[in-house]
């Protein structure tokens, strides 16, 4: 099995949307540079992001997120963000009125059959999980392995918080990475596990 790592962009007060589900500032980085990281050319960052964050793409195999990311997303039209294989929706409704049985999403019922799903479609690549109420639960029971945060430079005050509601401590390593781009620090952290 491969790793599972909670990822997003960050506020440096601990928020990934406002109160709204808008995320203001938060992806600018990903358009302030001059290398591409994608076939796109939409999206353009220094070379140190580039570097980090397409690395970390390429390990990626499956993402899960909550029904409340895919609805405002649109489902991304059908089709997985960065170029990734599939993605596990979790949640208690079934697929949209319409929605493309062929498309790469499986709607799955609780975080423990999603992280089942996802493992299975990922075989020994990165499962990533969407920061927020899901990737906060997931968090708080035992099945994530690292936090990958992309922090910007804002402070929102309010909002959406990157762990969601989780109320319990949750202990993590040193960050064994933390690399300075344009207008974004990359951190990421190895989950502690009990002794």
């Amino acid at each position: 099995m491969g790793k599972v790592v909670m990822y997003s962009a960050v506020s440096v007060d601990g928020f990934i949307a406002d109160e709204n589900d808008q995320p203001g500032p938060l992806f600018d980085w990903l358009t302030s540079g001059d290398v591409p990281l994608d076939e796109s050319g939409a999206l353009k960052v220094s070379q140190v992001s580039y570097d980090y964050t397409r690395a970390y793409w390429n390990e990626i195999g499956v993402t899960v997120a909550g029904r409340h990311v895919f609805d405002i997303t649109d489902g991304w039209d059908g089709t997985p963000p960065a170029g990734i294989d599939h993605v596990v929706v979790v949640t208690h409704r079934p697929a949209p009125d319409g929605w493309d049985p062929e498309a790469p999403f499986h709607f799955v019922d609780g975080i423990e059959a999603a992280m089942a799903k996802a493992q299975e479609l990922a075989g020994d690549r990165v499962v990533e999980v969407a920061a927020g109420d899901v990737g906060g639960q997931l968090l708080a029971a035992g099945l994530v392995d690292e936090v990958r945060m992309d922090v910007v430079p804002v402070v929102f005050g309010s909002g959406k918080r990157f762990f969601g509601s989780v109320a319990a401590q949750q202990l993590l390593e040193d960050p064994d990475v933390m690399m300075r781009g344009d207008r974004v620090i990359h951190l990421r952290y190895r989950v502690r596990r009990p002794s």
